[in-house]
């Protein structure tokens, strides 16, 4: 008897790679991060497998420990949403919640016009970086001309 083992394994609303580590795998899960990933691991007694060797229950246990990392004891600065302005609890966003979280807040942002959402709107870097060589469209450069315009003004 040959023992089959899954190839693809769905986790919170992502396809894994079962021949990972579990660690390794479940870092491909949008708001899982190296920090986290190493510590769900370590709380559900996971460290040293491949994805496809757990069981249905430990693959229920840990896609459970993936959406609420709190209880299995991850403590809450390893979460990505800490103090969440409606709620004012600690929280930890996985998959299509982050990316919706993520847009409402950007269309908050920029409904109550403030400096960050003026910057998105625009399309501007937000956080302060340089705007005079960087993040130019199409070909715009500074200071140079072309050589049709160079020669028609002498």
């Amino acid at each position: 008897m040959t023992k089959r083992t899954q190839q693809i394994i769905r986790l919170a609303e992502t396809n894994l790679d079962g021949n990972r580590l579990v660690s390794v795998a479940i870092r491909r899960i949008k708001g899982v991060s190296f920090m986290l990933s190493n510590a769900i691991t370590k709380a559900l007694g996971l460290e040293g497998k491949k994805l496809s060797e757990l069981s249905e229950a430990e693959q229920k246990k840990l896609e459970e420990a993936i959406y609420n990392p709190q209880k299995i004891g991850i403590p809450s600065w390893m979460f990505n949403r800490k103090r969440d302005p409606e709620t004012g609890k600690d929280m930890h966003l996985i998959a299509s919640k982050l990316e919706l979280t993520q847009k409402m807040d950007i269309n908050l942002m920029k409904k109550l016009k403030t400096y960050k959402g003026v910057r998105h709107a625009a399309g501007l870097p937000v956080r302060g970086q340089r705007t005079r060589s960087s993040f130019r469209k199409k070909g715009k450069t500074v200071g140079v001309m072309k050589k049709s315009r160079q020669q028609g003004k002498k």
